[in-house]
């Protein structure tokens, strides 16, 4: 916990600066803001914003992404007290730290913290307002940050970054209490053209006026997330609860009571919520929802991959067959056949090409030659009249185990498709089962943990024995119940596929390889 109101008679603030490009995490912020990034369950801005008490009041200047920011903070935290500035200049000439602190000047006539939004503390006390204050620490590699140098306790200077003679590095917090001067400083920098201005060149102004304290925090409580190496570092650490494969466009946060997804894609966050309705009772119930986020209820209860055996397993396809599967007749034959084409065939050509633009396409694999993968795609094009004739019923879309929690209440899906084919009513029954086919082979825990192989001369996977077991319950639920196997097989090489540019590498190096030499073998054979 940070700064006690109940001990403090100051009136104060807190400011984040969330405006920023968040240039140094790389693709990571291609869609977002970097306070969005994931750190455990939750953004970095939550990590902030639950570090102080609830009642504080927080300034928040918006740029890069800002309505992300505001739409988040606000489905988070209803009850918190925000106010949000629109900084007009956020990127390119005259765009600085200090210019986005000086559009806030208005709502910071108070003393104020500035907390850097891609700084995080745990376990550690800051004092009240009283002085003037900068939180100092060190890190292994000290020459990405600015430093500062103290006598007694006293901050004497705040050093450029890669200078050497310094006691600490600087944190990204501080306290200012002398606000006035503060801004009269900053006003002066920004009129003079200095140029970068940022907060602690306002400080190594105010030094000839004021004293600031220096505030010295262990190393292990200072998580700095504003690069990707440190980042990478951090999560080292503070590990999440749930395996979430990371995707640029796409996160889910967890929180005690709900849930909050985002979207970078407007159009995929409003038709997951419009597909609660045809999946209602089966999915956790919608809360609130804005353009790139929706929030959901948490359900109690364990993460099916977690609690999975094989007779649970069995149960669980027949509570599926009974309750998700339900036939749509009010349908076309030729129409759902178009849709299943669009879907398997043209969006894998599309996903394909998009990979091997970038990353190539390897025909030796495991020791066998196989053809080019579009050699393979007109293979398959022989093969899309009986691979299109599906099965229309209700779906969910990421049909996988670990997006199932099972309650006392029965099974709830989360994370469920938006669509089939622009469809939001009805969907191929068999895509459901390969997913679930696909994910008893490939899935979140042995990934995370790198159990794979992405070479192509000796691409593999390790799978889980339990799974396995459950593979082949799957495969007697399909055979028994008259749906097509080698459909289903073929399906899910064409998932992995598909997978394969949405994620990093070297898993999208193995789903492409793996999926390429499944796909032959199930092509050929």
């Amino acid at each position: 916990m940070l700064l006690d109101l109940k001990t403090n008679m100051v009136e104060y603030k807190i400011l984040i600066t969330t405006s920023g490009l968040g240039t140094r995490l790389g693709e990571l912020t291609e869609h977002t803001n970097k306070c969005l990034v994931r750190i455990d369950d939750k953004p970095v801005i939550s990590h902030i914003i639950e570090s102080y008490p609830k009642n504080s009041k927080f300034v928040i200047s918006l740029g890069y992404h800002g309505l992300h920011v505001k739409d988040f903070l606000n489905l988070a935290y209803p009850d918190y007290d925000f106010n949000f500035i629109n900084v007009d200049n956020y990127k390119g000439f005259g765009s600085s730290l200090g210019y986005s602190i000086l559009q806030c000047k208005n709502e910071l006539n108070c003393p104020f913290i500035f907390h850097a939004s891609d700084t995080i503390i745990k376990d550690f006390t800051i004092p009240s307002l009283e002085n003037n204050w900068v939180i100092g620490s060190t890190k292994e590699d000290n020459s990405q940050y600015r430093t500062l140098n103290i006598s007694k306790n006293n901050l004497i200077k705040i050093n450029e970054k890669g200078e050497i003679g310094f006691d600490f590095s600087y944190v990204g917090i501080c306290a200012i209490k002398n606000f006035n001067l503060f801004f009269d400083e900053l006003e002066k920098l920004i009129k003079s053209n200095y140029g970068d201005v940022c907060d602690t060149h306002v400080i190594n102004q105010m030094l000839n006026n004021v004293d600031f304290e220096c505030i010295k925090l262990n190393g292990e409580n200072w998580f700095d997330v504003g690069n990707s190496s440190e980042l990478i570092k951090t999560r080292k650490i503070l590990r999440s609860d749930i395996d979430v494969l990371d995707k640029k466009d796409e996160s889910v946060f967890l929180f005690k009571d709900f849930v909050i997804k985002f979207f970078a894609d407007e159009k995929i966050n409003e038709n997951r919520v419009k597909r609660t309705f045809y999946l209602n009772g089966l999915v956790p119930k919608i809360i609130d929802y804005r353009k790139n986020f929706y929030k959901y209820e948490r359900v109690e209860g364990n993460l099916f991959s977690k609690s999975i055996t094989d007779k649970k397993f069995e149960n669980f396809l027949s509570w599926s067959k009974k309750n998700l599967w339900l036939n749509n007749d009010n349908h076309n034959d030729n129409d759902f056949k178009k849709k299943c084409y669009e879907f398997y065939i043209e969006k894998t050509k599309k996903r394909i090409s998009k990979y091997v633009k970038q990353y190539g396409d390897e025909c030796l694999i495991n020791g066998e030659n196989i053809p080019s993968i579009y050699d393979l795609l007109n293979l398959l094009e022989f093969k899309s009249d009986w691979l299109c004739d599906g099965i229309p019923t209700n779906f969910h879309g990421d049909f996988i185990i670990d997006n199932v929690i099972e309650s006392n209440n029965g099974y709830f899906l989360i994370d469920w498709r938006q669509d089939f084919a622009g469809d939001l009513v009805y969907g191929d029954l068999y895509y459901d089962l390969s997913k679930l086919y696909h994910n008893l082979t490939i899935n979140h825990d042995i990934v995370n943990k790198n159990l794979f192989n992405s070479s192509s001369d000796n691409c593999y996977i390790l799978i889980n024995s339990t799974l396995n077991d459950c593979k082949k319950i799957l495969e007697s639920f399909i055979k028994r119940n008259g749906y097509d196997l080698k459909k289903v097989q073929l399906l899910t090489c064409i998932i992995w596929l598909n997978m394969s540019p949405l994620h990093d590498y070297p898993f999208n190096k193995f789903l492409f390889n793996y999926g390429k030499f499944n796909l032959y073998k199930n092509l050929i054979f």
